[in-house]
Parts: C-alpha cells; sequence; structure tokens
C-alpha cells in the first residue's frame, strides 16, 4: 500500500488504537529532520523525538512507522496527563480542514514538548547518579592502590 504524503516540509500521519492514538509529525528544524511520536493512552501522554538525518522519503517514513516505532514508544517513561474531550462523528469537510491547518502547523504540541523535557531530565539524572557512583569507585581504588603501596614499602624491614 504505497502512502504519499504532500510535498511540505512537516508530515503528519495517526495511527488509531482503540479510542487512543499515536501521531508522527516529521519537520526540518534547520539542521535535521527530526520525528516526534507522541502516545496518547487512557489520558496519558507519551513523546519522543527520532532524528532522521537527511530528508527522510516516504519509504523511510513507512519503515520508521512498521518497525522502530513500537520500541522508540516502550521506551518512552514520563508521561503527562492530558484531558480529552469526547469528540463526536466530525463531518468530512471540517476533517480536511482539520488536516490542512495540522499539516500547516510546524511543530509539536506544548504536552509532547513536555513529556521530552521530563524525559530528559529523568535521563540527565541518572547519568549524573551512574557518573557520580562510577567517580567514587575510582577514588576509591585509587586509595586502596595507595594503601597497597605503602604496606609494600614496609613489608622488607
Amino acid at each position: 500500500m504505497p502512502v504519499t504524503f504532500p510535498p511540505r516540509d512537516v508530515h503528519c500521519s495517526k495511527v488509531r488504537l482503540e479510542g487512543d492514538f499515536m501521531k508522527l509529525t516529521v519537520y526540518h528544524d534547520g539542521q535535521f529532520w527530526v520525528g516526534i511520536v507522541e502516545e496518547v493512552y487512557e489520558g496519558k501522554l507519551k513523546a519522543g523525538r527520532f532524528l532522521f538525518g537527511s530528508e527522510p522519503n516516504d519509504s523511510e517514513i513507512i519503515e520508521f512507522i512498521t518497525s522502530q516505532i513500537f520500541d522508540m514508544t516502550s521506551r518512552m517513561s514520563q508521561e503527562v496527563k492530558i484531558k480529552t474531550p469526547y469528540k463526536p462523528k466530525i463531518n468530512p469537510k471540517r476533517l480536511a480542514r482539520q488536516v490542512s491547518a495540522e499539516m500547516k502547523n510546524k511543530g509539536i504540541s506544548s504536552h509532547a514538548q513536555e513529556a521530552i523535557k521530563l524525559d530528559y531530565e529523568k535521563r540527565k539524572k541518572e547519568k549524573q547518579t551512574f557518573t557520580r557512583q562510577q567517580r567514587e569507585e575510582m577514588k576509591e581504588r585509587k586509595r586502596e592502590i595507595k594503601h597497597q603501596k605503602a604496606k609494600d614499602k614496609h613489608r622488607g624491614r
């Protein structure tokens, strides 16, 4: 099934999953092409960034959606609670207008930015604790080596 996106610098696709949805927004940030994955599940939004590098073609986007997007969403741990209002059936013309407005929108939602920021801060804290632990282990090892050298000096007497 070939999928063609409009020839713009923003691509957007949604996957419906029993009332909740997943959204992929691909845009150019000035240097790289970035994909923002937003997943809404039970009123909670998770978001993550994927760096495409050069401009992705349709087949690369489809390949990302089919093979990597679910692994990426399983790694996202930070959630932001959002309100999802009841949406009745939408008129097709209104839906087309909403799709075109979303295609013109070049960015990500503030909720997604918040989720990405929380995930980044969590990873930063984990890295800080890990490096602190490594630093302390290195100090302890150096102290033990120094202590052993001092013992070895006095051994021959």
